[in-house]
C-alpha cells in the first residue's frame, strides 16, 4: 500500500476535529490574562499552549493509540512509528500573547517520514487551510489554487519572522529582498495558507522546526504549489527547517538558483526523526 493510501477519511475526521478542539480553546482564552513563561531557548508558551497539545494527544491516543506523537511542548512518542502526528498547539506564540490574530494551530500526519495531511488553522481570521492525498487543498472546505507567476521580479514575497534566520543565511534573505517586487514580514503560518490560495508568491523562512512546518508541504502541495528546502528536497519531518514555498515552479526554479549561488541551503545531512522530534518551537 502506497503512503498515500494509508490516509483515510478517519484520519482527515480526527485532525479536523482536533483543530476544532483547539480553535474553541483559543477563542475562549484570546482575551484574558495568560501565564507566560519563558523556555530554555528562549521562546514563549502560555498555559494554553500546554492545555491544546494536551487534549490533541489524549484524542490521538483515544483513536488511533499505535500512531505516534511529535508535539511542540511534550516532546515525542513513537516517533519512529510509522504514523505519526505533528502537533503546534499554538503557532505563533507571541502574536497570541499580544493579541496579533496570525496565530493559529497546527496539524499534521505524516507516513513513513512524509508530512501527507495537514491543517493550518488561523481562528483570527476564520481560515482554516486542509491538504489531503488525491484533493485539492481547500480553505473552509472550498477549493484553492496557487496563483501563476513569470517570475522573482513579479513575486510578492513573505517571511514569518527575520529573528529566526540564523546569520549565515540571511544573504538569501537580502538577495531575494532584491529580487523580488514586494515584501511582506510576519505571518508565520498564515503566509502558507495565502500562498496556497493564490495571494502571494514566495515564502521565505529558515530556523523552523518540524512542527513549525509539517503541515505545509500537504498544504501548498494540494494547491498545486511547490514546497521545498534550500537545496529543492521535499520536506519531511527530518528536514532542517529551510523552507522555499512558491506558487509557480519557474518562481521556485529562479529562488533556488539565487540561494545556490550565495552558496546557502539546508544541510546535505537530513535530521533522523528523533533529532526532529528533540527540537523545540520557538
Amino acid at each position: 500500500m502506497g503512503r498515500a493510501a494509508a490516509i483515510g477519511d478517519e484520519h482527515i475526521a480526527l485532525a479536523m476535529a482536533m483543530a476544532d478542539a483547539a480553535r474553541r480553546v483559543l477563542n475562549a482564552q484570546a482575551g484574558d490574562a495568560l501565564g507566560v513563561s519563558v523556555k530554555p531557548d528562549r521562546s514563549l508558551v502560555t498555559e494554553i499552549d500546554l492545555r491544546i497539545e494536551a487534549e490533541l494527544r489524549a484524542m490521538i491516543a483515544d483513536r488511533f493509540p499505535s500512531h505516534g506523537i511529535i508535539g511542540e511542548e511534550a516532546g515525542s512518542e513513537a516517533a519512529d512509528a510509522e504514523a505519526v502526528w505533528i502537533l503546534d498547539p499554538i503557532d505563533g506564540t507571541a502574536p497570541f500573547i499580544v493579541g496579533l490574530p496570525v496565530y493559529g494551530t497546527l496539524i499534521a500526519l505524516a507516513i513513513d517520514g512524509v508530512p501527507l495531511l495537514g491543517i493550518i488553522d488561523i481562528p483570527g481570521v476564520d481560515a482554516r487551510w486542509l491538504g489531503a492525498p488525491g484533493r485539492p487543498t481547500t480553505c473552509n472546505g472550498r477549493p484553492v489554487r496557487v496563483r501563476p507567476c513569470a517570475g522573482l521580479a513579479l513575486a510578492m514575497m513573505t517571511n514569518s519572522n527575520q529573528d529566526y534566520i540564523p546569520p549565515a543565511d540571511r544573504p538569501a534573505l537580502e538577495a531575494l529582498r532584491g529580487a523580488t517586487a514586494t515584501r511582506v514580514y510576519g505571518g508565520a503560518a498564515l503566509n502558507y495558507g495565502r500562498l496556497a490560495e493564490g495571494r502571494t508568491d514566495l515564502a521565505l523562512d529558515a530556523g523552523q522546526k518540524v512542527f513549525d512546518f509539517a503541515p505545509f508541504r500537504p498544504v501548498i502541495e494540494g494547491a498545486g504549489g511547490v514546497i521545498t528546502d534550500w537545496r529543492g528536497a521535499p520536506l519531511t519531518i527530518g528536514s532542517s527547517g529551510h523552507l522555499l514555498a512558491s506558487g509557480d515552479a519557474r518562481v521556485h526554479r529562479q529562488a533556488l538558483e539565487l540561494i545556490e549561488g550565495l552558496g546557502l541551503g539546508a544541510p546535505s545531512r537530513p535530521q533522523s526523526t528523533a533529532e526532529a522530534a528533540d527540537r523545540k518551537d520557538a
